[in-house]
């Protein structure tokens, strides 16, 4: 039996990062260094997510945040969002 396509769901750009999710899994995209020429890629299927959270942004704040735990990895996976980005 063949895999179904993988599908793109949502996506969000970041200040130098990108977040994907597909319908599989979770990809993040990570400019490094000054020149951001460096990029890491990351792939986390969704069976390895163990826990997240999203904290919104109040009246004050200037950004959103989410975190997502992954099992094996102690620190949870950690990306700043504009205050107006729509991440519910």
């Amino acid at each position: 039996m063949a895999a179904s396509p993988e599908n793109v769901e949502l996506a969000y750009k970041l200040i130098r990062d990108q977040i994907i999710l597909t319908n599989r899994r979770l990809i993040f995209i990570d400019k490094q260094g000054v020149t951001g020429k460096k990029v890491e890629y990351r792939s986390i299927p969704y069976k390895s997510v163990t826990n997240f959270s999203i904290e919104t942004a109040g009246h004050l704040d200037l950004d959103a945040e989410m975190k997502i735990w992954i099992s094996g990895i102690a620190e949870p996976i950690k990306k700043q969002f504009s205050k107006g980005a729509n991440i519910l």
